[in-house]
């Protein structure tokens, strides 16, 4: 087990190295194995309970910078995964395939994602940070048949994301749409039966709160997130307007790098 210092160590080596990685991205894959195997560290670090006691002592400590480093740690490893998202993209538009413990880690999560909230074929579902690489909107249309639209605000991922489900084809295209849209300006938010917050939207409780004049009465939220170890990679879980939102279910999910918090309308 590492001590605190070792842990410090630790976390402003990945600070570095996400740093780096995150400018070297040039639109090409040239850095793509090396980022594939710092992402499954990374990965494999957040989720071993090993770390949080190390953590805790830090978080209590208080050391110079600590926070700091703990808040861009977050950011630039938040800027790899949509990287490496784009990595993927890139590989399959190519004709790559490219397989990442990191990727398989997320899909596992999208399956259960709304636990006794199913979605059906009839569902509407809204993806706020859909990505380069539309996992979810992708596993629910092929799954389940449901219609899905996905947002982000990287304009490269969105027209990489809707190249790759072009390029999947098989009638995907007719239920999934990918928009470089804000949410409040989309007419589908008002539509949607179930939406998902991606939880390296660092935005994603204030959209929330901004949702709920916007949204169905029946409307149901899976909000993605990290606490504790797992806010080294996500935002985490934040307090709602309890006249808006209410917390129906946290899916905690112990090998997975992030958890799930559902609401519904208040």
């Amino acid at each position: 087990m590492r001590d605190g210092r070792e842990l410090l160590l630790a976390l402003t080596d990945y600070r570095q190295r996400f740093s780096a990685l995150a400018q070297g991205y040039d639109g090409s894959t040239r850095r793509a194995a090396e980022l594939e195997q710092l992402m499954g560290e990374f990965s494999a670090f957040v989720t071993d309970e090993h770390n949080q006691g190390p953590l805790t002592a830090l978080e209590r400590e208080g050391p110079a910078g600590f926070a700091d480093l703990v808040a861009d740690l977050r950011t630039q490893s938040a800027r790899c995964a949509a990287i490496m998202e784009k990595y993927r993209a890139l590989d399959l538009l190519d004709g790559r395939a490219r397989s990442a413990g990191y990727f398989a880690n997320v899909e596992s999560c999208i399956e259960q994602e709304f636990g006794a909230f199913e979605l059906t074929s009839a569902s509407k579902v809204l993806l706020v940070g859909s990505g380069s690489f539309p996992m979810t909107p992708l596993y629910l249309a092929e799954r389940i048949g449901a219609g899905v639209v996905g947002i982000d605000i990287d304009v490269e991922a969105v027209e990489l994301g809707r190249r790759v489900v072009q390029h999947l084809g098989g009638g995907l295209e007719q239920n999934i749409r990918l928009e470089h849209v804000p949410v409040e300006a989309l007419p589908f938010t008002g539509e949607a039966t179930h939406i998902i917050f991606s939880s390296t939207v660092e935005a994603k409780y204030d959209l929330l709160d901004l949702l709920h004049a916007l949204t169905r009465d029946e409307v149901v939220v899976a909000m993605r997130f990290g606490d504790r170890l797992k806010s080294l990679f996500n935002f985490p879980m934040r307090q709602v307007d309890q006249r808006k939102w209410r917390l129906v279910d946290t899916i905690r999910r112990p090998e997975q790098v992030f958890d799930i918090a559902l609401y519904v309308k208040a």
